[in-house]
């Protein structure tokens, strides 16, 4: 008699760690569709505001708009989306999106290329949104596996993004204009596809709490940031995005200069990070959550990220078998002559005509399976110890400000990137990144270590 029980109550938690998928699965559609419009337009900006006649400067600039605007537009959006609900919020920064996407279609001019930026940036709460309906449809036991489908979103959507981009150049006769209008196309499907099949996940009585709360401010930031139990986790997803946001951006520039890659070469590393990306975020990370916990997740992403980068610093200067020194320099001349290029690119030192070899790119590409995976784990597990530690009227606040906190590193890596490319060589971002992820390895396994900061407390606001 009673064995009936207990049998009955491991079943139930079984249940309870497994993930409703068809029930997360629009919002993950959602999201999927989201950054398709998001990826094609990322390969084709610095082009299509050179055609301007943008400078670097004005490049990086614009560059920098949407980051700088979605930090300073996410965590507003995120705490309305307590007050308010989830599907009406990510209805309303979907459509700004949207209209974002027209405007760079139709831009005659660098303003409007950059306030289409700035639009699409200031209504970003899409994917904080998307976090907190996750949040709200899954438990403590699969809610890692649940934040990984967002990231396994964005890998399919950093995969199929730029071949988009590419196939639709290709056939327009780089038609700069289209692939922002492809890009409205999928930022429409998402609305459409928010409004008929996403349900809201976040109940009137919850909402009703929120609104007794104030509203969001720069104050409720830096008290989350000092709040003992989310302060050093808010501190954790910054500096990983420093590090793995930094590499994705400065990889282009490193491969030139160690490996004489060119565009098209670099366009199947990225294919290969987000390839591995999909499979962790949208399969293991699930299973290993359940295994280990999201602590030691954390710990194993930060030691794999930091091994790939520094492995990566010492990659060697061996270029492909089929490297054309004078190939290269043709094209990058060819660049130059039609006003797309910029001084950082035509700067770079590219190999000689020496020692050919599969060396240098083996190496490379064996380094980027452990830095992959770590940064693939990273954000999910950071995302869902920080769900853990907030009451649940919270989460779409306190998930916008982990969006911020990644706007601000998105706007920063770059900045500190190219700086220490063109100041100290090739390898040393690398090498820096890889050390500041050892430091806050120790940060984390000294401060993540009490169980007492795992129960749900308030965020001051």
């Amino acid at each position: 008699m009673k064995q009936v029980p207990y049998k009955e109550k491991s079943a139930d938690t079984t249940n309870e760690a497994k993930l409703d998928f068809q029930k997360v699965f629009p919002v993950f559609l959602v999201v999927l569709v989201d950054l398709l419009g998001l990826t094609v337009i990322i390969p084709l900006l610095p082009l299509y505001a050179a055609s301007f006649g943008a400078d670097a400067a004005v490049i990086g600039l614009i560059g920098a708009a949407y980051p700088l605007a979605q930090f300073l537009g996410a965590p507003f959006l995120g705490r309305m989306s307590d007050k308010f609900g989830r599907k009406p919020i990510l209805l309303i920064s979907q459509v700004g999106t949207f209209i974002g996407f027209v405007l760079l279609a139709l831009a005659n001019s660098l303003p409007m290329i950059l306030i289409s930026r700035l639009l699409d940036g200031l209504s970003g709460a899409n994917i904080s949104t998307a976090q907190a309906i996750i949040t709200d449809s899954t438990t403590e036991k699969n809610r890692t596996a649940g934040l990984g489908l967002i990231g396994a979103a964005f890998g399919l959507g950093f995969v199929l993004g730029p071949v988009i981009t590419g196939i639709t150049l290709a056939l327009s006769g780089n038609n700069y204009q289209l692939p922002p209008v492809i890009a409205a196309l999928f930022s429409l499907a998402s609305i459409l596809l928010t409004y008929f099949k996403l349900e809201e996940t976040h109940s009137a009585d919850k909402r009703t709490q929120a609104v007794q709360r104030s509203p969001f401010s720069f104050g409720a930031m830096i008290k989350a940031l000092r709040h003992p139990g989310i302060g050093v986790l808010l501190l954790l997803i910054f500096t990983q995005q420093i590090a793995f946001g930094g590499f994705e951006h400065i990889l282009g520039l490193f491969t030139l200069n160690r490996l004489g890659l060119n565009a098209a070469g670099n366009s199947i590393l990225f294919v290969f990070v987000g390839v591995i990306l999909v499979f962790v975020q949208g399969y293991y990370i699930g299973k290993w959550s359940r295994r280990f916990g999201d602590r030691k997740l954390v710990y194993g992403g930060l030691v794999l990220l930091s091994l790939g980068l520094a492995l990566i610093a010492f990659t060697p200067h061996q270029p492909p078998p089929w490297y054309n020194r004078a190939d290269l320099q043709a094209e990058l001349t060819r660049q130059v002559q039609q006003g797309r290029s910029t001084n950082e690119v035509t700067s770079i030192a590219i190999p000689p005509e020496g020692d050919k070899g599969l060396g240098g790119l083996a190496w490379l590409l064996l380094t980027m399976i452990p830095l992959s995976i770590g940064g693939g784990i990273l954000q999910p597990s950071i995302n869902s110890l920080i769900t853990k530690r907030v009451q649940s009227e919270e989460r779409g606040g306190i998930l916008g400000i982990s969006t911020s906190f990644l706007s601000l590193a998105n706007i920063f890596a770059p900045l500190i990137g190219g700086f220490l490319f063109q100041g100290y060589g090739a390898s040393t971002p690398m090498v820096v990144w890889a050390l500041l992820l050892v430091g806050v390895l120790i940060l984390a396994v000294a401060l993540l270590g009490s169980e007492s900061q795992s129960k749900p407390t308030a965020v001051p606001s």
